[in-house]
């Protein structure tokens, strides 16, 4: 067999990344990104770059990783993927010094003083930098002065950057046109090969509380870590969360935790074990190897290594871990990630989704529960809204004012639209369920409510002039300080005028009122059925919620319009004119406040 005819086989889409990858080293002169997800298979890209650098144009390949486990990662893989090539490693964790193979495998830390010694007689070509995300902004002096070093012995060495997302943990894009990585080359997304079936689909459970993390505070892009797990860790918070986790995942096979520190992790285990009889496994950084190795080998429904434990253990469903089970870490089999921990990096949040996007025989889906308000923060993980970091660490959180219902800045002590004075921050620690924000763009949710009471008033969009038509507000509350409302456009036209007579007739016996006033008063006279229930969609993307269906109670007798002075008569024989739409679903008008 001719070597240089024997090619792996790529997806479609890695074949377009090595391709895109190829084209830019020949069109431009700055350094590409390639971005794949999570799961998406960057090893095989990385491998092609390789093979074809050495065997087809003689060239030389340096791969530098971040951390030793990925180092690890990577080497096992090209060995298997570029079996035609020799692989060396140079990394002072693994006790290896490899100097003058084709391709090397570097940790950063082991030769960020050494391009010399490593270059010896045969300069490398290529510079690939794996999980470029993970490059601190405290670590970039290495890179930078590793690659200078490097440029100086060949001035036309090139530099390649791969990830799953172009920014980092503490968000911040990793192209710059002043960075060593410079614009993205390709990029394909988590949406695309979901469709494709490259990827496992994701459902997130719709839930009723939010997380309230307006009282902690924020440094380096990040929530204090310190506070974050003093707030989280209580008791009840815990038990309510680890039940919901109990009853969510009976049918599913691997469950992976996300906790905010150690002591709140052991919290979560004791729990599991106390008030359900779950063995929960539990990996921090402190974790020793051979127990940390044995813990993932039964999550992963290996067998431990020989000598790992005296005793035969089984699976093992539940995994909680603090910070070390994210980028790097593949079990295939996860088919639900719980996150009982907030964070204002979208780069962590989506790593933290990302451990259940592998597909897995059997494995219909993976399920999201999110606890700590995370979908609702950075948005669909297909969509993150990634915010330049500035002073302060970046944008504080929002707050809905249960008055009105305006969503303002965190710092606001009165609601800047209709005066109320916001209560002092209740310092919630998580979730007691799990948030109800959809985890891909357009992604829907409907959660039905127990309406408990409703008000109607009239409403005058802010900053509209004085003729512009108003609406009928109706504020429905569904939960202890939790309000929906609604806008109903009698003194509009067209489309929003046609929804607000099949919203009236559904309701009422009285003739449609022509302004938002009689309205407002016929309601507020018992003109209209009670509410007794809503259904509200929550849409993946979209700031604003929706209701979307009802539960409604009988309607009462007419109103008479005698007690009603300012009310004019109508025919009701007219009424029947008035020709229903076909189809009116439950949009918001463009007009309506928003």
């Amino acid at each position: 067999m001719n070597a240089l005819k024997t090619k792996m086989e790529l997806r479609p889409y890695q074949r377009e990344a090595v391709d895109a990858v190829y084209r830019h080293l020949r069109e431009y002169d700055d350094n590409p990104v390639v971005v794949i997800p999570t799961a998406g298979g960057k090893t095989p890209v990385i491998a092609t770059i390789c093979d074809d650098a050495v065997r087809l144009w003689g060239g030389r390949v340096l791969v530098l990783a971040h951390v030793k486990e990925l180092l690890e990662q990577t080497v096992d893989k090209l060995n298997i993927m570029a079996k035609y090539i020799r692989v060396g490693v140079y990394s002072a964790g693994l006790n290896r010094r490899d100097m003058t193979h084709p391709v090397i495998v570097a940790g950063i830390q082991s030769v960020h003083k050494r391009a010399c010694d490593l270059c010896g007689d045969t300069p490398f070509d290529l510079v690939l930098i794996d999980e470029a995300h993970l490059i601190p902004p405290d670590g970039e002096g290495m890179y930078r002065s590793f690659l200078a070093d490097m440029k100086m012995i060949n001035p036309n060495v090139r530099v390649i950057g791969l990830t799953a997302t172009p920014f980092r943990l503490s968000s911040g894009m990793i192209c710059d046109p002043d960075h060593f990585l410079n614009r993205i080359c390709y990029e394909v997304g988590v949406r695309e090969l979901i469709v494709k079936g490259y990827l496992c689909p994701l459902r997130s459970k719709a839930g009723v509380v939010r997380a309230d993390t307006s009282g902690l505070h924020i440094r380096g892009g990040e929530f204090v870590a310190g506070e974050v797990e003093g707030l989280m860790n209580e008791s009840a918070l815990v038990s309510a969360a680890c039940r919901e986790i109990v009853q969510k995942t009976q049918d599913r096979r691997s469950v992976l935790i996300f906790a905010a520190g150690v002591d709140h992790g052991q919290n979560i285990v004791d729990t599991l074990q106390r008030e359900h009889g779950i063995e929960c496994g539990f990996v921090t950084g402190e974790t020793p190897s051979h127990k940390r190795d044995e813990l993932l080998a039964r999550f992963k429904g290996q067998p431990p290594a020989k000598g790992l434990c005296d005793a035969p253990v089984g699976p093992l469903k539940y995994l909680c871990n603090v910070n070390v089970l994210t980028t790097g870490f593949d079990s295939p089999s996860i088919d639900c990630v719980a996150m009982l921990r907030p964070t204002m990096s979208p780069g962590l949040y989506y790593q933290m989704v990302g451990r259940g996007f592998r597909l897995c025989e059997g494995k219909a889906d993976c399920l999201v529960l999110d606890f700590g308000s995370n979908i609702l923060r950075h948005g669909p993980v297909d969509d993150l809204k990634i915010k330049t970091p500035g002073a302060g660490g970046g944008d504080a959180p929002a707050k809905e004012c249960p008055e009105c219902q305006a969503v303002v800045h965190a710092a606001y002590a009165n609601c800047p639209d209709c005066g109320y004075a916001f209560p002092p921050p209740e310092k919630q620690r998580h979730d007691a369920t799990a948030a109800s924000g959809g985890i891909l763009k357009g992604e829907s949710t409907d959660t039905e409510y127990t309406v408990s009471d409703f008000e109607y008033s009239v409403h005058v969009k802010r900053d509209a002039p004085d003729d512009a038509p108003r609406t009928m507000r109706v504020t429905y509350r569904i939960g202890w300080n939790k309000y929906v409302s609604e806008w109903v456009c009698f003194e509009h036209t067209g489309f929003a005028r046609a929804k607000a007579e099949v919203w009236w007739r559904d309701r009422s016996d009285d003739p449609i009122p022509d302004n938002v006033d009689m309205a407002v008063d016929l309601a507020e006279a018992g003109s209209l059925a009670p509410t007794l229930g809503i259904t509200v969609r929550r849409v993946a993307g979209e700031k604003y919620d929706r209701v979307v269906d009802y539960k409604l109670g009988p309607k009462p007798p007419p109103v008479l319009a005698d007690n009603m002075p300012h009310f004019a008569a109508v025919d009701p024989d007219t009424l029947d004119a008035q020709a229903e739409p076909e189809f009116v679903p439950q949009i918001p008008d463009d007009e309506i406040p928003f």
